[in-house]
């Protein structure tokens, strides 16, 4: 926890900058209301993956100057996390331009922009926001849902996150549509992820908001991980275990991998770069070899 008590915070801003995320884990994205104190002080001894600062839709608009006054007083005295810090701001022309300007010497990872449509907003918020920090989208809107493989004009964009709710009004569908075996909201996913891994963007699944029922969250996880998802957006701790779980990467799949590596690299040294392997009963080659480097990239 970062204060003993929260009955008498500092009264103001300190001059910590936390260091950069130390892992390149992404299992898990917990949203975090920053109108809640508690949850705020914990965010050095969080399980999360990344945590998301949110000052956008969660926020009602008479409370959004407190949220922000409370998310730079925990992060200019936060010393440690080992979670990657997002801070979700609001749309450009709706607050989110100042937003990044006030947060911009704070030290945090990523910002995260809500309802973003064309390569002009991204290039706007490049522009705002510090060359350190990574830029983060929210796909919310069916123009952006249509041209995600032509927003990543900077390498610094390197993440979007799958606003399900927002982009079925956008497309005018229903929410009842979701549900793991609707075949619109499987061509959503597949797209989305597809799209975003073509373009060198890491895509991040949309938030569960039943969040008291954690059964179908779990089947929600294994269908999109079966998918090739990796990452899940999450609602407590409960989720966050969840999604860890689930996207992790199994004891068994790294010996696999590690083995495969050591196998391939033996026999490439000889000058056989494809083989018959009695261990696993596969037939290893530069494919099945550069998916096990992937796979060890994630440890």
């Amino acid at each position: 926890m970062m204060f003993k008590t929260l009955e008498s915070l500092p009264p103001t801003f300190g001059s910590k900058h936390k260091a950069p995320c130390p892992h390149s884990r992404r299992r898990s994205n917990m949203m975090l209301n920053p109108l809640n104190i508690k949850h705020l002080n914990r965010i050095d001894q969080n399980d999360a993956d990344m945590i998301t600062l949110n000052l956008e839709d969660a926020i009602a608009p008479s409370r959004k100057k407190e949220a922000l006054h409370n998310i730079a007083l925990f992060l200019s005295h936060l010393e440690q996390s080992d979670s990657f810090i997002i801070v979700r701001v609001n749309p450009l022309d709706e607050g989110g331009e100042e937003e990044i300007r006030f947060l911009n010497d704070f030290g945090f990872d990523a910002v995260r922009v809500a309802k973003v449509r064309t390569q002009t907003d991204i290039a706007r918020a490049l522009t705002l926001l510090s060359e350190e920090k990574e830029l983060h989208i929210s796909l919310e809107t069916k123009e952006a849902f249509t041209a995600l493989d032509t927003l990543r004009i900077d390498k610094r964009l390197t993440t979007a996150n799958l606003g399900i709710l927002d982009l079925l009004a956008s497309l005018g569908l229903p929410q009842s549509l979701i549900a793991p075996e609707n075949p619109t909201i499987d061509y959503i996913l597949s797209k989305f992820l597809v799209d975003a891994k073509s373009t060198g963007i890491h895509p991040i699944s949309f938030m569960f908001q039943e969040y008291n029922d954690t059964d179908r969250f779990l089947r929600w996880c294994e269908r999109e991980k079966a998918m090739g998802f990796e990452s899940k957006a999450c609602m407590g701790p409960k989720r966050v275990a969840i999604a860890n779980e689930v996207f992790g990467i199994s004891a068994e799949a790294l010996q696999r991998a590690r083995y495969i590596k050591e196998a391939f690299e033996t026999h490439a040294a000889k000058g056989i770069n494809g083989f018959m392997d009695e261990r696993y009963g596969i037939f290893i080659d530069e494919p099945i070899y550069k998916d096990a480097l992937m796979t060890l990239e994630k440890e």
